[in-house]
């Protein structure tokens, strides 16, 4: 028994052998957490500003998330192009930017929803160049055998972080009563104090990008950006596996992956839960998430789980929607997040696979286009669908949208690659840029 346990924690933690990844692994898990309490910070915040409107809520997040569905594919040429730790540390002072305005005038009661939009959708252009940097990190640091398994574990800690990070919002939400509020439990002066950590938890992943040794690159694309953008949708487009699961993955999160926009507002309105049982439920999907990318993460064939997972997604969505209290809508909720990663880690890391090292920033970034660029018109679906103001109502809404997310799986089933193509060689580049 001992030594099957040791088996599988030596499979399933195989990355973090490397020292260079250990590093940025632990300190993106610690900022993480501060940048997960203050996405439900926010989330809550939209709503008390509100008065519970998930328009409203879908509003934000299209602020948050269009920066992806415009810039995206610009991001991966600029990624491929300019050195990747200069991309990371402008676009985390940016993000600490965003934190810090938006904790200083929630404690000062000047926040509003117009401004809260605008923070959010200067986030959105952080984050619309910092994605594909990051994920185009993880051959740096790790042998290619390594790659699913790295691959797993970053989604390890962006879901350990939520569970961890949505769990404390109420503990910290509370704290904000005494400590910036004067112990009254409505001033919105509370839901500052996410912030403010949040703030401070940027400084040490800001430290260990500052300092990690970035490996050299084969060599930076040659001719303009709109060359190197069409280059990396010409490679998609005649490679039926990565162009497939990458079809998969925007319908999926044009329909049924808007848990930002349902959580909350099944939460806060659906369920009337306060802070400590709104950030419960959060962290139950987290929980979820992060056994789903456990479980990922001891597997050596990404595939092998892509079709399961997306099963496991829609089943529990749709038992959501019939679930009576949030009692029960926990554990579903766990299931849920254990379906959408597992159907995530087995598509990017089939992507990351896939791709040939000189397309990687400008591909992964089509793959951020399709996964998050998705999330403005995923976002104002489901608030419209879901809404007690739309025409079917929360139950009915989100299966509805489970059922949609079921006919785009049932569509891609039988074009979803089985097994990973070889990656195409390099063409003649430039010399090696280090980074």
């Amino acid at each position: 028994m001992l030594a099957r346990l040791s088996g599988w924690r030596a499979r399933t933690f195989s990355a973090l052998r490397h020292p260079h990844y250990r590093r940025y692994w632990f300190s993106q898990l610690l900022s993480l957490v501060g940048s997960w309490m203050q996405a439900t910070a926010q989330q809550y915040l939209v709503l008390e500003l509100t008065g519970g409107s998930s328009t409203a809520l879908g509003y934000v997040t299209v602020a948050q998330f269009l920066p992806s569905l415009l810039l995206s594919l610009f991001a991966g040429a600029v990624v491929d192009r300019v050195p990747r730790r200069r991309v990371l540390l402008a676009t985390q002072i940016t993000l600490l930017v965003t934190a810090a305005t938006l904790a200083v005038t929630t404690h000062l009661g000047l926040v509003t929803l117009p401004l809260v939009m605008a923070i959010a959708f200067v986030g959105g252009i952080a984050n619309a160049f910092d994605m594909p940097a990051r994920q185009s990190m993880v051959v740096d640091f790790v042998p290619r055998g390594d790659v699913p398994n790295a691959v797993a574990l970053n989604s390890l800690s962006f879901n350990v972080s939520r569970t961890v990070g949505q769990a404390l919002f109420g503990i910290v939400a509370a704290l904000g009563v005494s400590l910036l509020a004067a112990g009254d439990p409505d001033n919105i002066a509370r839901l500052a104090l996410p912030f403010y950590l949040n703030v401070s938890s940027f400084f040490v992943v800001l430290f260990v990008i500052a300092t990690l040794p970035f490996p050299p690159r084969e060599g930076v694309p040659q001719g303009s950006v709109g060359e190197n953008i069409r280059e990396g949708l010409a490679y998609v487009r005649r490679t039926p596996a990565v162009r497939n699961v990458m079809l998969l993955v925007g319908l999926m999160s044009l329909t049924i992956i808007n848990f930002n926009v349902i959580i909350p507002y099944y939460a806060r309105v659906v369920f009337q839960a306060r802070e400590a049982a709104f950030g419960t439920l959060s962290a139950m999907f987290g929980l979820g998430a992060m056994a789903g990318a456990l479980w990922q993460a001891s597997k050596p064939n990404p595939l092998r789980n892509l079709r399961l997972g997306g099963v496991i997604l829609l089943a529990s969505a749709a038992a959501l929607a019939l679930t009576p209290g949030p009692l029960l809508a926990g554990p579903v909720l766990a299931v849920c997040g254990f379906g959408m990663l597992s159907l995530l880690v087995s598509a990017n890391s089939a992507v990351q696979l896939s791709i040939p090292d000189h397309l990687r920033g400008r591909v992964m970034s089509l793959y951020s286009f399709v996964l998050v660029g998705m999330g403005p018109p995923g976002a104002l679906i489901a608030s419209f669908l879901i809404g007690k103001e739309g025409p079917l109502g929360p139950r009915v809404g989100l299966l509805t949208l489970a059922a949609l997310g079921g006919l785009s799986l049932l569509f891609l089933w039988g074009r979803l690659p089985r097994q990973l193509p070889r990656p195409e060689p390099a063409p003649g580049a430039a010399p090696a840029a280090a980074d």
